[in-house]
């Protein structure tokens, strides 16, 4: 029995579970901030680093060939898909996360592969942690979130103040107001807010209310 749970192929399947699991532990977090790759992507790199990790693996056992090889070359190309997540808005750039989240999964998907799954899981709950909670971190000194609101309106002059009262109604204090043209639509304008608040944010509740407003195309926390 032994002999069968530590064979190549059932090692492989556990690995490439195991693989899934945790890097769409991470996804999951990144899909419900609605970020560019989500719960699939990431569990996809995941299991793709795994397998790289058990290809190389494979090709030793079999060839004389150096197993450090194809791992490597997958962490050069992850490049590509980190660059796909990452997006410049005005004088903004937004995705820097997200695309370093998938860089630790393929990490993880490496470990996990080559079978150090101590440091796979320590590292997965390390990323969710930073991904879930670093902004604590920050926050601690003056007891105060922070929010960034992106809004798609036109008429940004008689919708401006209703958004303002709908965040005031809810105890959130803007500190930051940007209007910039939309590149899409020349009708359309992008409105840009940082604010601050107190306890928990009611994020379904502002979300609606703001995208309920005439004028209000689109709405992004």
């Amino acid at each position: 029995m032994l002999d069968i749970l530590l064979s190549f192929e059932v090692q492989a399947i556990i690995k490439l579970f195991l693989g899934f699991i945790l890097a769409g532990i991470i996804g999951a977090e990144r899909e419900a901030l609605n970020k560019p790759a989500g719960f699939k992507t990431h569990s996809l790199i995941g299991v793709s680093s795994v397998l790289i990790m058990l290809c190389g693996e494979y090709l030793s056992l079999n060839w004389d060939v150096d197993a450090s090889r194809i791992p490597a070359q997958l962490l050069s190309g992850i490049g590509f898909i980190g660059a796909g997540t990452i997006l410049r808005d005005g004088f903004n750039v937004k995705g820097l996360t997200t695309a370093a989240s998938l860089l630790a999964v393929t990490c993880i998907g490496l470990c996990i592969g080559a079978g150090f799954y101590l440091g796979g899981i320590i590292a997965t709950i390390f990323s969710y942690y930073i991904l879930s909670h670093s902004h604590n971190f920050f926050n601690i000194k003056d007891g105060q979130e922070h929010i960034e609101l992106s809004v798609i309106l036109q008429n940004s002059v008689s919708v401006m103040p209703q958004i303002e009262q709908i965040l005031y109604k809810n105890k959130i204090a803007v500190q930051k107001i940007r209007i910039i043209p939309s590149e899409d639509d020349d009708n359309k304008e992008i409105m840009q807010l940082v604010a601050k608040y107190n306890g928990s944010l009611p994020t379904n509740r502002i979300v609606t209310e703001i995208s309920s407003l005439k004028d209000v195309f689109e709405v992004e926390i």
